[in-house]
């Protein structure tokens, strides 16, 4: 039946995009036409798709709007595929294709220069600096965290991602300059204030959703219209309810996933910035805004399948297939900024810089090798001494009789005579 549904989905879509072509002239316009064919092909792909697609983990408020981002992030991913393969010119005057205000260099924004909160300076408004860094990314911040937290549900990896980037945006702000803030500004404003707010209302929202009563009925079976209200809203949250418990320092392999999560959610955060630096994008502009909601959507699919993974490899024997793709999508973001500005990338760490990264690396790795190697030694060596003290210490007790016969030995002989009886 799916199936049949299918086909008469696209046959009538085909159809569609068959007689508009057929009524309407087509105009004589290379560069248009391209465009129409392209966003058609999208449609009827995405239409095939949603019906077709294998189910996530999600299935509120409907499975095929899971499906829908699924298809979409293999829409982007060809996307990225295609502009990774030309020139650097080429692929950003294409972005005009898209917007036709692209495809032009933009000046970044350095946030840094004079850092006094209050600015004597200045009897007018002494406190400018302040209200210049308060622009429209404040509350991006907090409701990109307070989101990122419902994804990870983790209050401590939350709070080290937070903190990880800024110290990233303190490393490379000799790169772009967007990264040059105030002291205050990254981690007053940001850690504090924005993913900080961010972070503890996820949790609230976390704390609210795992003590919620899950028990569903059928919108028609509800006699109130009030009732059937909070149904209809109630329906774009979880049908069930899993709380993440990623406990990092229980297993190696645990450690290392939870590592690689944080490494993954970092270079994507990173690739934000440099995307909108090698292919000219203003912050403002909305495919900058449509490339963070589809990250929310996909990302959260992602961690549950990556968690599921690692929660029950036996039922889970492979990665979801939305975790594969985000992993995909980010790797090829990465290679587009490389290939169009190395020149950045390659710009030398200052020497201070340089030295703490590989302090905290040398920390994390004997950290690493002392918890589940050293340790585990240890504790096995110190297991295998108390057993050979207990053992030496049942046999000074055995031999402490005149006879040189212990009082167990007797009750054994004595058990074995019964059994024998028997």
């Amino acid at each position: 039946f799916r199936r049949a549904h299918t086909l008469t989905v696209l046959f009538i879509l085909t159809c569609a995009l068959g007689y508009v072509t057929l009524l309407e002239e087509t105009p004589q316009d290379t560069a248009y036409n391209t465009k129409r064919g392209i966003v058609a092909s999208i449609l009827v792909f995405l239409c095939f798709g949603v019906t077709q697609a294998k189910d996530g983990p999600f299935s509120r408020p409907h499975p095929a709007y899971w499906r829908f981002w699924l298809c979409v992030s293999v829409v982007y991913e060809l996307f990225l595929i295609f502009i990774l393969f030309q020139t650097v010119q080429d692929g950003r005057q294409f972005m005009k294709y898209i917007d036709p205000h692209l495809g032009v260099p933009l000046p970044e924004r350095d946030y840094g220069g004079n850092c006094l909160i209050y600015d004597p300076g200045n009897e007018t408004d002494p406190f400018h600096n302040v209200w210049d860094k308060l622009d429209g990314f404040v509350p991006a911040h907090f409701f990109g965290w307070y989101l990122k937290t419902l994804m990870i549900r983790d209050w401590w990896m939350c709070m080290i991602i937070s903190v990880m980037f800024e110290f990233l945006e303190y490393s490379l702000e000799h790169q772009l300059p967007n990264f040059s803030e105030c002291w205050w500004d990254h981690w007053i404003m940001d850690v504090i204030l924005c993913n900080g707010l961010g972070i503890y209302c996820g949790m609230k929202t976390l704390s609210w959703l795992s003590l919620k009563t899950y028990k569903w009925q059928g919108l028609w079976n509800i006699p109130t219209y009030k009732g059937k209200m909070k149904r209809i809203v109630f329906q774009f949250t979880p049908y069930s309810w899993v709380k993440f418990e990623w406990k990092p320092a229980s297993s190696l392999r645990r450690w290392l996933a939870v590592c690689g999560i944080i490494f993954v959610f970092l270079l994507a955060e990173l690739n934000t910035f440099y995307l909108k630096f090698v292919l000219w994008m203003p912050p403002e502009h909305y495919l900058v805004l449509l490339r963070l909601v589809f990250f929310v959507n996909v990302g959260g699919v992602a961690m549950r399948e990556i968690y599921d993974f690692m929660d029950d490899p036996k039922f889970h024997k492979k990665l979801g297939q939305q975790a594969w793709l985000v992993a995909a999508i980010t790797a090829t973001e990465f290679l587009i900024v490389v290939k169009y500005d190395p020149y950045t990338l390659t710009l030398s760490l200052p020497f201070y810089i340089t030295q703490c990264w590989i302090l905290g690396i040398i920390l994390v790795l004997t950290w690493t090798a002392w918890r589940f190697f050293i340790r585990d030694i240890t504790l096995r060596y110190k297991e295998i001494r108390r057993q050979k003290q207990e053992h030496r210490y049942e046999k000074d007790k055995c031999l402490s009789n005149g006879d040189g016969h212990s009082s167990i030995l007797d009750e054994q002989n004595g058990n074995k005579l019964r059994e024998r009886k028997l």
